[in-house]
C-alpha cells in the first residue's frame, strides 16, 4: 500500500507531525500573550474581554463552517495555504494600533537599562501630586489640587521599571477627566534610614490619561482608588478620543485576523482523518495531539527568552510585546511551506450535509449528552479567564514573561506526561468519575490563583492542568464518543470542542472583564471557583438519577447466533468473528 505514493502513509503522517509541531511554535508566539499585549496598548479589562470574547466566538462557528465549504467545494489545500499566508499580514494589523500612552514608544525599554527592583524598597511612601481640568458638577476628591500620601504595598516594578496598576486597569487608565493634559510628580520618600530612592523617579508627563491614584491615603489595591462614580462611567462610555481609535482598530484587527486563522486547525484535521481513512489507518491519528504540545510548550518559551533578551534592542518604536507578532509571522510562513506536502484526500466520499443538526438533535434529545454539553461550556467560561487575566496578575507581582511562558509549558508538558495513563485513570475511576475528579482540579486551580502572593507561587497549580485539562478532555472526548451514534463520533466532538467549549469561553470572557473592572480578578476567580464547585456537586447527583446503561456482551451473542445457524453452513463462515475476537483478546 506504501508503494503507492498517493497512499505513502509514513509520509504523510510525517508531515503532519511536523505540522502540527510547527503550527503549535506559530500559536504559542502570540495566542497565550496576547490580552498581556492589549493591556500596554492601554485597554481596560471589560475591552479586552469583548475583544477576546468576540474571538473565541468567530473561531466557535466560522471555523466550523469554512471547513465545511472547503470539503464541498475541494479547495482544503487552498485554504491551508491561504489561512497561514493571510495570517502573516493580519497579525501585524496590531502592532500598528497606536497605544494609549505615546510615551510607551520610548519609555518601556529605556527605563529597563538601570536598576529592575520588583518593589519600592520596605517601608518606602508614594505621594502624588494631581492637577486635572475636570467637567463642571463632576463629584471628585481628585479634582482638587492636592498632595497625596499612598502606601506602597500594592506598587510593584517590573522589568520595565514602570509603576503597576492593580488588575483590570490598564497602564495609563483615566480617574479624572481625559480631555485634558495632566502633569504628575512622583518621589519615593523612604521611611527607613540608608535606602536610597533611584534617580528616576523624577516628574513625568502623562498625554491625555494620568494614572489610577487618588489623592488621600488609599491604599492601590483597595477598589476605592478610582472614582466609582467617573472613573468606571468615563471607561466604559468611551469618551476619549484615543480610547475609542486604540479599542476599535484593535477589534477590526483581531476580527480580521481570527477570521484568516479560524479554519486551519479543523480543516487540517479533516483533510488528515480522511487521508488516514482511506486507508484503514485512523488509529495512528490519536496521537499527533501530542506535537502540536510539545510545539506550544517550546514556542511560549523560546519567544518568550527571545523578547526579553532582544525585544529593546531590536524594537525602539513600539509597546513591549511587538516581537511575539515578528515571530508569529516568521513561523506561519515557515508552515506555509509545509503546508505544501500536507497530506489531503483525494478520494471524495458522499456524505450528508446536515451532520451538524443531527449532531445537535442527538444533545438535544439524550439527558447525558445534555448534561455533558452544559458541563464543557461551563468549563470554557472559567478556563477563558485564566487565559485571559492570569499573566495580568502575574505581571501585577513583577513576573517576567519567561516565567509566563514556562507556566504554560509546564501545563501542557504535564498533558503530555500523564496521557500514558489515560486508559488506567477511565477505567478506574469511570469517565463521570475523572469528569468530577476534572472539576475539582480545576476549581482548585482558581481559588489558588485568587491568592497568588508572588510570581513564581503560580508554577505549582500549573502542574495540575495535566488533570483540569488533559484528563477532563479525554474523559469528555470518551463520554461523547460512547454516547455518539454511529457515524457520529467526529461531528459530536467536533461540536462538543467548537460550538460548546469555545461559546463558553466567549461568554467567560465577556462577562470575566467586567467583573474584573468592577470588583477584582481575586473575586472573578473565587466567583468562578464557587461555580464549578455547585455545578460539580450538581453533576453527580444528576448522574445518579439517571437509567443506568446496559452492557452488552458481543461474545455472548455471537455465540448464541451461531449456534442459531443451520448445521449446513461451513464453520469457517459460522464463526469467524468469534476466533478473530478470541485471538484478539488472546493477543
Amino acid at each position: 500500500m506504501s508503494a503507492n505514493p498517493q497512499w505513502d502513509v509514513s509520509r504523510a503522517l510525517g508531515v503532519a507531525r511536523l505540522f502540527h509541531l510547527v503550527c503549535g511554535v506559530r500559536d504559542a508566539c502570540v495566542t497565550p500573550f496576547l490580552t498581556l499585549y492589549l493591556r500596554q496598548l492601554g485597554l481596560a479589562a471589560p475591552w479586552v474581554g469583548i475583544l477576546m470574547g468576540t474571538k473565541h466566538l468567530i473561531a466557535a462557528f466560522w471555523g466550523p463552517f469554512c471547513a465545511f465549504l472547503a470539503k464541498s467545494y475541494q479547495k482544503r489545500r487552498v485554504l491551508l495555504m491561504g489561512s497561514l499566508l493571510g495570517s502573516v499580514g493580519a497579525s501585524l494589523l496590531l502592532v500598528l494600533v497606536p497605544p494609549l500612552d505615546r510615551d510607551l514608544r520610548s519609555g518601556s525599554c529605556n527605563a529597563s537599562d538601570g536598576a529592575t527592583p520588583t518593589a519600592p524598597p520596605p517601608g518606602a511612601a508614594l505621594t502624588g501630586t494631581f492637577a486635572s481640568n475636570q467637567p463642571p458638577g463632576a463629584p471628585s476628591p481628585a479634582s482638587k489640587s492636592s498632595p497625596g500620601t499612598v502606601e506602597a504595598s500594592g506598587v510593584g516594578k517590573g522589568p520595565a521599571g514602570s509603576v503597576h496598576e492593580p488588575s483590570g486597569h490598564p497602564p495609563g487608565h483615566a480617574v479624572g477627566s481625559v480631555e485634558g493634559a495632566r502633569t504628575t510628580s512622583l518621589a519615593v520618600h523612604p521611611v527607613t534610614s540608608g535606602v536610597k530612592a533611584p534617580s528616576r523617579e523624577g516628574a513625568f508627563k502623562v498625554g491625555g490619561t494620568a494614572l489610577p491614584l487618588l489623592a488621600g491615603g488609599t491604599a492601590l489595591g483597595s477598589p476605592a482608588n478610582w472614582s466609582a462614580a467617573e472613573g468606571h462611567a468615563r471607561a466604559l462610555g468611551l469618551s476619549s478620543e484615543g480610547l475609542r481609535w486604540t479599542f476599535f482598530l484593535s477589534l477590526g484587527s483581531v476580527v480580521f485576523w481570527e477570521l484568516l486563522t479560524a479554519p486551519l486547525e479543523q480543516v487540517a484535521d479533516d483533510s488528515l482523518y480522511e487521508y488516514l481513512d482511506c486507508v484503514d489507518a485512523t488509529d495512528r491519528y490519536r496521537s499527533l495531539w501530542i506535537w502540536r504540545l510539545l510545539g506550544m510548550s517550546t514556542g511560549a518559551c523560546g519567544i518568550a527568552a527571545l523578547a526579553g533578551r532582544l525585544e529593546c534592542s531590536l524594537v525602539t518604536n513600539g509597546p513591549r510585546g511587538v516581537l511575539h507578532f515578528y515571530g508569529y509571522s516568521l513561523v506561519s510562513t515557515l508552515a506555509s511551506l509545509v503546508s505544501i506536502a500536507f497530506p489531503v484526500p483525494t478520494c471524495r466520499r458522499r456524505e450528508p450535509s446536515y451532520k451538524t443538526v443531527k449532531a445537535l438533535s442527538l444533545v438535544a434529545g439524550d439527558p447525558r449528552l445534555t448534561l455533558l454539553a452544559l458541563t464543557v461550556f461551563l468549563i470554557g467560561a472559567a478556563t477563558s479567564t485564566v487565559q485571559n487575566f492570569l499573566f495580568w496578575h502575574m505581571k501585577d507581582r513583577g513576573s517576567s514573561e519567561l516565567v509566563m511562558g514556562f507556566s504554560v509549558a509546564l501545563g501542557w508538558l504535564g498533558e503530555v506526561a500523564v496521557h500514558p495513563f489515560r486508559a488506567t485513570l477511565l477505567r478506574k475511576l469511570t469517565r463521570v468519575g475523572t469528569v468530577g475528579l476534572g472539576l475539582g482540579c480545576l476549581a482548585g486551580q482558581l481559588l489558588y490563583y485568587a491568592f497568588l502572593w508572588n510570581w513564581w507561587s503560580v508554577l505549582p497549580a500549573q502542574t495540575l492542568s495535566a488533570i483540569s485539562s488533559g484528563a477532563l478532555g479525554w474523559a469528555v472526548k470518551a463520554s461523547v464518543e460512547h454516547l455518539a451514534s454511529p457515524g457520529m463520533k467526529r461531528p459530536l466532538s467536533a461540536m462538543f470542542q467548537g460550538h460548546f467549549y469555545g461559546g463558553g469561553s466567549s461568554l467567560g470572557s465577556f462577562v470575566g472583564g467586567f467583573v474584573v473592572m468592577s470588583f477584582s480578578l481575586a473575586v472573578l476567580y473565587q466567583a468562578c471557583c464557587a461555580g464549578l464547585l455547585l455545578w460539580l456537586a450538581l453533576f453527580l447527583s444528576v448522574q445518579r438519577t439517571l437509567p443506568q446503561e446496559q452492557r452488552i456482551n458481543y461474545s455472548k451473542l455471537l455465540v448464541v447466533e451461531a449456534s442459531d445457524t443451520s448445521d449446513s453452513e461451513q464453520g469457517t463462515e459460522r464463526d469467524w468473528l468469534v476466533k478473530a475476537m478470541r485471538e484478539e483478546h488472546s493477543g
